[in-house]
């Protein structure tokens, strides 16, 4: 089994996965389900985004539509006007790696072009028919998340036999056929869908067993910033599920996850910190 990537090249500018790194979230939406509406205007979001570079963010994850449970669909045009010029003015004041969160060939390609350095699809490429060869033509760094259903219907009733079996075979198979397609293997990140059709018990057990999927020797991102299976673990509302995700952050970390994602970047970039100075201890 071949060794997960060191480096991404997120279009000329490198992400090095040598150590966990925070994702910061940005999302450019009324609605999202910790944050929606905060940073919906363009001043805001552009500070927003500044403040997680300064708070310690390895990439900025734009994304201009919801995927909360029940979350509405947009339009191309819609989602365009929302992340476009963001990434426009971002690609052009930080050199960080800015990814894109979306499920939209049109928009993964305009984001691309406007600057953004990795496709962030919680549909693994399956939403859109053109997203695969898109990804492909573009020769752009992917994450491929598993999601049962759509954002509209995922949390509904998701039932599996074996919930590591399934999505870690699943995202496998995913892999491969991006390779197929003509997506370098060293361009593919694997991230299991905290939340996404997942109950309670199913992200528990994901989390878990983890290294099952980091040995695929694909890079892995993790999502569990404030997601609604710590508050239901924990009894707390959004705003105070801190703690929880920092805690899963760190076990995801040392597991051998290599992105985490999260809202709270200041936090996470610490506690990670501190895992990476554990973790080089010999």
């Amino acid at each position: 089994m071949s060794e997960p990537a060191a480096m991404l090249d997120c279009n000329g500018r490198p992400l090095d996965l040598g150590r966990p790194l925070v994702m910061g979230i940005l999302n450019v939406t009324p609605d999202s389900f910790s944050d929606g509406g905060q940073f919906f205007c363009l001043d805001k979001a552009l500070a927003h985004a500044r403040q997680m570079v300064a708070d310690g963010a390895d990439i900025i994850d734009i994304g201009g539509e919801s995927t909360r449970p029940g979350a509405p669909a947009i339009t191309v045009e819609e989602e365009l006007s929302r992340v476009v010029p963001v990434i426009e003015v971002l690609a052009n004041s930080i050199s960080l790696p800015i990814s894109i969160d979306t499920m939209k060939s049109a928009v993964m390609r305009a984001a691309w072009q406007h600057g953004a350095g990795l496709i962030n699809d919680v549909s693994a490429l399956q939403a859109d028919p053109q997203a695969l060869a898109t990804v492909a033509d573009l020769g752009a760094p992917v994450c491929l998340t598993h999601m049962k259903g759509t954002p509209r219907t995922m949390q509904e009733n998701p039932e599996y036999e074996d919930v590591c079996a399934e999505v870690f075979a699943f995202l496998r198979q995913r892999a491969e056929i991006c390779i197929e397609a003509g997506i370098p293997r060293d361009r593919i990140v694997l991230d299991p869908g905290i939340g996404f059709g997942k109950r309670v018990v199913h992200n528990l057990a994901l989390l878990k067993h983890l290294p099952e999927l980091i040995r695929s020797a694909y890079p892995v991102l993790i999502g569990v910033s404030r997601k609604s299976f710590i508050g239901k673990v924990l009894d707390l509302p959004v705003e105070e599920r801190l703690e929880g995700g920092l805690a899963l952050a760190v076990i995801a970390a040392w597991q051998g996850a290599r992105i985490i994602r999260t809202h709270d970047v200041a936090a996470t970039a610490r506690a990670l910190r501190m895992t990476s100075a554990l973790l080089n201890v010999n």
